[in-house]
């Protein structure tokens, strides 16, 4: 049935555009002769309507005119019907030139005539689709304004347009600071003014709802809008997937209230496919710390390249059974070996690597809390300094190819014990990687991830949720953030580009205060800071820093083919010193057991 509704429309269509065609010329060779046409040129008429016809459909179909859906019409189809139009008419015109002349003047007019009535008939396909499928207004609708008039912002304002109404939602205007949008209109509604005048417009319009639509806005920009509404009674929100926008994948029914992971988010990472896919795929993939926020989120991209088998080990048993449950849901084909150890007990890491046999090796596996590791030294130095050691010297001795090791901004110029462990192990990595030719050693540094196990983000929420106080260190205080995904794809990236010894540091974007984040926090729960939710400062704590730097001052970075990752400059260290340092710790650490 729906195969002959096909061959119908086609048939109309056809027939439509013919009946157009002997419209278009017929009224040119009329109207060039103020509609007086003499009976010579009304006989090259007559004898020119059918092959005009047959050469103007034979254009529409060259062009696809009939496999197009033209309620979905926009510039580029007006573009191919100007296009259409212009090969029939002077096609008809070549031929014209062998069957009988019509007046050169007749062609033009025929010309503008038939871009007029084929447009027009394609626009009112549109016209009626978009008036029959309106959706009926749901009472009295919220007035929004969306924040950003470029590409994003007007494919939010066409799906508000065509859906707001059913969604109890009308669209008031734009906001932005390109001048030349200024006063302008587009689709529909008008660009009320800049960023700066958004909390007299939301005053005068009665605005209600606020849509941020600026994929590409840095944070600053985007904390600078919520400040600005902290005082006004309106909701902010986004479109998950923000990125998607470009794409034009935007659904509205979707819309959310706006989370700190969409202001910190940056244009996703672009991959290496072919480099990654060629050291992970088919390969037997270790991940320690595999139940932690970084190690679990390894673990889900690894197993999109399709290695032999991922082995997940951990000292946390509830982290392991719930990475495995889900790779497992997930990558039913994949064999996954969830392994509950302790990476400071050699013998039981030799035993894994006898019993698994990794070749690749992802070290995630640490103590990451500066002020609980403060308090416990000993924990810091046997866990992340000998325990990294550990796997270091049994990849170095197992046929392991590749090993990266998951390292810290803290680690440069160190501060705090887990700062200096991490670092040391960064030493002793290098100082490995030039002694062992079998497998690829390296180090990716970064900061800190929105949403990991201890983040401060967390720890916010459960305070604004308790109706406060908000507790941050120092006024000044600035941190790095990435989210969880994007650094772990970065992580894998790095994997790739390492040769042996590297030190990668991952593009962390630019610093936030504390306090702002805090504050930013506050307002998207839809409270007042210092009013509703008080902000307190306790002080620094044991071990920490105001800042934290990804390159100490002796370092000058190195890029990569990766524009996101660079490479801290190789720093020699006497073997010899760096063992009977190593050696010294392990001294001071089994004197305090």
């Amino acid at each position: 049935m729906a195969k002959v509704n096909g061959k119908v429309k086609l048939a109309a269509m056809v027939v439509i555009d013919a009946i157009l065609v002997l419209t278009a010329l017929s009224l040119g060779v009329y109207l060039r002769f103020d509609w007086n046409v003499p009976d010579f040129w009304m006989g090259q008429l007559e004898g020119m309507l059918l092959p005009a016809v047959i050469i103007h459909l034979a254009a529409f179909f060259i062009f696809g005119f009939y496999r197009r859906v033209w309620r979905y019409a926009s510039i580029d189809e007006l573009m191919l019907i100007a296009v259409a139009v212009s090969m029939g008419i002077g096609s008809t015109y070549l031929y014209s030139l062998y069957a009988g002349v019509l007046p050169r003047s007749s062609y033009i007019i025929a010309w503008f005539l038939l871009l007029f009535l084929i447009g027009g008939s394609r626009l009112s396909v549109r016209l009626l689709d978009s008036f029959l499928s309106k959706p009926q207004a749901a009472g009295k609708r919220q007035k929004a304004l969306v924040v950003g008039a470029g590409e994003a912002g007007v494919m939010v304002a066409r799906e508000l347009k065509k859906h707001g109404p059913s969604l109890g939602i009308k669209l008031v205007g734009f906001i932005d600071d390109d001048r030349t949008k200024q006063n302008q209109i587009i689709q529909g509604v008008p660009v009320l003014g800049a960023r700066s005048d958004l909390p007299e417009v939301v005053q005068q319009k009665g605005i209600g709802e606020i849509i941020i639509s600026m994929p590409s806005a840095p944070y600053s920009t985007l904390q600078e809008i919520i400040s600005q509404c902290a005082d006004l009674p309106v909701k902010i929100k986004t479109v998950p997937g923000i990125f998607e926008i470009v794409k034009g994948q935007v659904s509205l029914k979707a819309l959310k209230d706006v989370d700190i992971e969409d202001l910190l988010q940056r244009p996703p990472v672009e991959h290496d496919m072919e480099a990654v896919s060629r050291y992970l795929s088919g390969e037997t993939v270790l991940v320690t710390g595999a139940g932690g926020s970084i190690g679990s989120e390894l673990c889900r991209q690894i197993a999109q390249m399709e290695p032999g088998r991922l082995v997940l080990l951990d000292h946390d048993e509830n982290g392991v059974f719930l990475i495995d449950m889900e790779i497992k849901q997930r990558f039913p084909e994949l064999e996954v070996v969830p392994l509950v150890r302790d990476i400071q007990s050699r013998n039981i890491l030799e035993q894994v690597f006898k019993d698994y046999r990794p070749t690749v090796v992802f070290h995630a596996a640490a103590y990451k809390h500066v002020p609980l590791m403060e308090l416990n030294p000993e924990e810091a130095v046997r866990n992340n300094l000998e325990g990294s050691k550990n796997l270091i010297d049994l990849s170095a001795g197992n046929g392991v190819k590749r090993f990266v090791f998951v390292s810290t901004d803290k680690a440069v110029n160190p501060s705090s014990v887990m700062g200096a462990t991490k670092r040391m192990v960064e030493i002793y990595l290098q100082e490995k990687a030039r002694n062992c030719n079998s497998c690829v050693f390296c180090s990716v540094r970064f900061g800190n991830v929105l949403g990991s196990q201890g983040s401060v983000v967390l720890l916010f929420r459960e305070q604004i949720a308790r109706g406060g106080p908000v507790t941050v260190t120092h006024p000044e205080m600035k941190r790095y953030f990435m989210t969880i995904p994007e650094a772990v794809q970065l992580v894998i990236q790095a994997g790739a580009l390492g040769r042996g010894g590297e030190i990668f540091v991952l593009d962390m974007g630019e610093p936030v205060k504390i306090v702002d984040l805090a504050r930013d926090m506050i307002i998207l729960s839809g409270l007042r800071p210092d009013e509703d939710i008080r902000i307190e400062f306790t002080g620094l704590r044991p071990g920490e820093k105001l800042y934290e730097e990804l390159f100490s001052d002796r370092e000058n970075f190195a890029v990569t083919r990766h524009e996101r990752i660079f490479i801290a400059p190789d720093t020699s260290y006497d073997e010899a010193v760096v063992q009977e340092e190593l050696d010294y710790l392990q001294k001071r650490v089994k004197r305090h057991l």
